[in-house]
């Protein structure tokens, strides 16, 4: 029992016995975000006897390193229609999933418990305490409240389906457990996906996404450390176009920054396929007007010929830097004034302004990527309640499922949700097959 006015830190979850006879109600595998979140949901919703397993010594070890520390909960974007925007893979199907719990239910729920969200000007929402060791401990005084139980520790090495009597779950350490019902929430762990195709179901192949990528550019890479905002990219790869525009990072091996990773987020199947090779088109520029650039540029001719290319740019806000690199990328000299520029030359430019061709040589070195594409397939869980259309009692939450969205909180977004409906419909289908609720 939680004692009044002890913090969340100091609060031990109950540790569960090594064998659970009889069934359990409700074992979930892994103890994540999503994880979490179901299994708080379902024991509020009453049931008696809800348990955790997580592998590592840790639970919600993701969700206290993400963002830097300070853990983005979610993301101020309150209408579903606009939400589904923000998921390369698994957009149209969350739909239905955001019209019953999306961002302000997240936003209230947390609340609700004692933890208040703010919105910073770009949308991401953080813990007003901007820490997200609050995050996890108002999920950890959560479940010691609703009754949850955890062991950690707890690598599952296999699930056996028993009929009506629900499931038998065994650990790599020799330990057994009986479950009316199963919840898979094992994020981007193999052995999740490992689980899910014993239990019948086919999987989307796995793949990064959320990465940036290495560019054959060394006239670029001279500007490593610049970043401009409102670039527009276009990429092709895989014989399909994809387009965004933000902010981009320069780097010391290519292109990152919030633009490039939305951009392999929607490319990333696409970019797997070529082997991370394609081209990348940028307009440095954003949305000017080419006929403003073009303008720019022969005024420069006409009106500051002494003035050298180096000294006198079309753009002013384009950093200088910038500048001296894409006239190396052109073969135009720095010293060159802008009276002797032919041209040719002058058209050179302004492709290089607007239009710039790089080629992709591969992701960024670093394995940046956090999110990956692939998992379990929608079309064999049904989305209303999360239950496996496969093997009836198997329920899915979070990453483990092919969805996958931007950076910005969406991706936590879709945790919260997935594990409330799954939460939500394993309590009700439990207390309908008993006759009665449940009580601890």
């Amino acid at each position: 029992m939680m004692v009044p006015g002890q913090p969340a830190s100091a609060i031990a979850i109950t540790e569960l016995p090594l064998l659970s006879d009889p069934p359990v109600d409700l074992i979930v595998v892994g103890g994540g975000a999503s994880g979490f979140f179901g299994a708080i949901t379902a024991a509020e919703e009453g049931l008696a006897f809800v348990h955790v397993l997580e592998a590592t010594s840790e639970p919600l070890t993701k969700v206290k390193i993400s963002g830097g520390g300070r853990c983005n909960v979610t993301h101020a974007c309150w209408e579903p229609g606009d939400l589904v925007t923000n998921y390369p893979r698994g957009g149209r199907p969350l739909l239905g999933l955001f019209s019953r719990f999306a961002t302000g239910d997240a936003v209230a729920w947390f609340a609700d418990r004692g933890l208040e969200l703010v919105a910073e000007p770009d949308g991401r929402m953080f813990p007003v305490a901007n820490c997200s060791s609050a995050v996890v401990a108002c999920l950890k005084q959560a479940a010691v409240v609703a009754g949850v139980s955890l062991r950690s520790q707890k690598v599952v090495q296999s699930l056996e389906r028993r009929g009506a009597a629900g499931f038998l779950v065994q650990c790599r350490d020799g330990s057994s457990f009986q479950a009316q019902r199963v919840l898979l929430a094992t994020g981007g762990h193999p052995s999740g996906r490992r689980l899910a195709a014993a239990m019948g179901h086919q999987l989307v192949p796995s793949v990064p996404s959320l990465f940036s990528l290495a560019l054959e550019a060394p006239a670029l890479i001279a500007c490593s450390g610049l970043a401009l905002d409102g670039v527009h990219l276009s990429l092709k790869a895989g014989g399909q176009n994809f387009q965004q525009t933000g902010r981009v990072l320069i780097t010391h091996w290519g292109l990152s920054g919030p633009a490039i990773l939305r951009l392999t987020a929607f490319a990333a199947r696409a970019l797997q396929g070529d082997h991370y090779r394609g081209k990348l088109f940028v307009n440095w520029l954003g949305m000017s007007s080419h006929n403003l650039v073009k303008q720019s540029l022969r005024d420069l001719r006409h009106h500051q010929g002494r003035r050298t290319l180096g000294s006198a740019r079309p753009v002013s806000n384009l950093p200088r830097r910038l500048w001296l690199s894409l006239l190396v990328q052109v073969g135009a000299t720095a010293d060159l004034r802008w009276a002797d520029c032919p041209a040719r030359l002058e058209r050179l430019l302004f492709e290089a302004l607007v239009a710039s061709c790089y080629s992709i040589g591969g992701k960024g070195p670093f394995g940046e990527e956090f999110v990956t594409a692939g998992g379990v397939q929608l079309g064999e869980v049904n989305l209303a309640t999360m239950e496996s259309r496969v093997c009836p009692g198997l329920y899915f939450a979070g990453e483990l499922l092919d969805v996958d969205g931007l950076t910005g909180g969406f991706n936590f977004q879709h945790c919260w949700t997935s594990g409330w409906l799954a939460g939500q419909a394993i309590a009700k289908g439990l207390q309908l097959a008993t006759g009665s609720d449940q009580t601890r």
